[in-house]
């Protein structure tokens, strides 16, 4: 897909003085909760009301969605309300009812991009369309998949297009349902900066209390805007109710939100250095994740040399892992000098971890 400047008229169209900002439940209930949560929404800076119409949950049982009927309801708060409205579509047959109803933003879900298969069956049904179409990353840490599926979009002449960055599922237990792994939707933006890309801290956090930091932390990487979840009774919600906030809490969120202007040079500059400065601490906190996750194994390892009364202190392993690292340092651009203060220091901690473990 060529770099097109033309991605991003879809978005300049609405001429917002701020982020886009999609809002709505995770799930549509009832005609009476889609219609009260969309005049609520009318009071925030919320353009587009979202709703799931069809669920598709991990697990079997759980609520799977209202089905088609739930895009009437759609339809309606669209016509009182003036609001766009959005929703995911998983197969053919959803795209083809979204588009009988009238459905101005179409997603495509996490569960969803994953297969090259459905992706090219929802762009085959799309052909052509001036509907916009937004791309959820995979499930797994995956660019390249991510990528593809915008591909196959552009390719069906789909031309309103856009991503949407919900995080990343994981078998380590952390402080987000879905890793952010900021990175990878950072590696996107520079392969294609005019392709518009939108937070879901909603999916992301799984708990509403660090959805507004995660938004902060969006806006400072210029994202285009934010989809949130939100329901007048969250505890209440038929699913995700720990991730859904209240139209009054997004109002006053997006009051809090800090979103920087372009006003000439100096603000120009500025802006530029604290989206890279933003990006150097989202590498930094990955940094210390990964020696945190490092310095686990050291003990897993000093444990090992416990058990079997080995000394800590192993030279021929250690200077294996120097010399490899030197070099391969050397292909990423950093000095020896450097790889052997780091590693030092790296290996010095990991040999005090073990001495605990050891001597406990």
């Amino acid at each position: 897909m060529e770099n097109n400047k033309k991605l991003k008229s879809w978005l300049d169209a609405f001429g917002l003085q701020h982020p886009l900002v999609i809002a709505g439940p995770c799930s549509a209930e009832t005609e009476a909760q889609i219609l009260k949560i969309a005049h609520q929404l009318k009071d925030t800076d919320a353009t587009v009301l979202r709703a799931g119409i069809w669920k598709p949950r991990t697990r079997p049982g759980n609520f799977e969605g209202v089905g088609s009927l739930g895009l009437k309801w759609l339809q309606k708060a669209k016509e009182e309300t003036g609001m766009l409205i959005a929703t995911e579509v998983a197969n053919a047959n959803h795209v083809d009812l979204a588009l009988k109803h009238d459905v101005d933003i179409l997603w495509v879900g996490a569960r969803t991009t994953v297969s090259p298969f459905i992706v090219q069956e929802i762009a085959d049904a799309l052909q052509g369309t001036d509907k916009t179409v937004l791309i959820k990353n995979p499930v797994n840490p995956d660019l390249a998949l991510w990528l593809g599926a915008v591909e196959r979009l552009y390719e069906a002449g789909v031309k309103n297009l856009g991503v949407i960055h919900r995080g990343f599922s994981t078998y380590e237990k952390t402080r987000y349902r879905n890793n952010p792994e900021w990175q990878i939707p950072i590696d996107l933006q520079n392969r294609y900066p005019d392709l518009p890309l939108i937070l879901d801290p909603s999916h992301i956090a799984g708990r509403r209390d660090i959805i507004f930091d995660l938004c902060q932390t969006a806006l400072d990487l210029n994202y285009d805007g934010l989809m949130i979840e939100t329901h007048f009774d969250p505890d209440n919600a038929w699913s995700d109710a720990a991730q859904q906030i209240t139209p009054e809490t997004l109002r006053q969120m997006t009051i809090d939100l800090r979103i920087r202007k372009e006003e000439g040079d100096a603000i120009e500059f500025k802006n530029k250095l604290a989206t890279l400065r933003t990006k150097i601490d989202v590498m930094d906190h990955k940094l210390l994740e990964i020696l945190g996750k490092r310095m686990k194994i050291a003990d897993e390892i000093g444990a090992l040399k416990k058990k079997n009364n080995v000394a800590i202190l192993q030279t021929k392993r250690w200077n294996e892992i120097l010399g490899k690292m030197i070099l391969e340092g050397e292909d990423n651009k950093l000095s020896e000098e450097f790889i052997l203060r780091i590693f030092k220091a790296i290996h010095q901690e990991s040999i005090n971890h073990q001495k605990k473990v050891i001597n406990e």
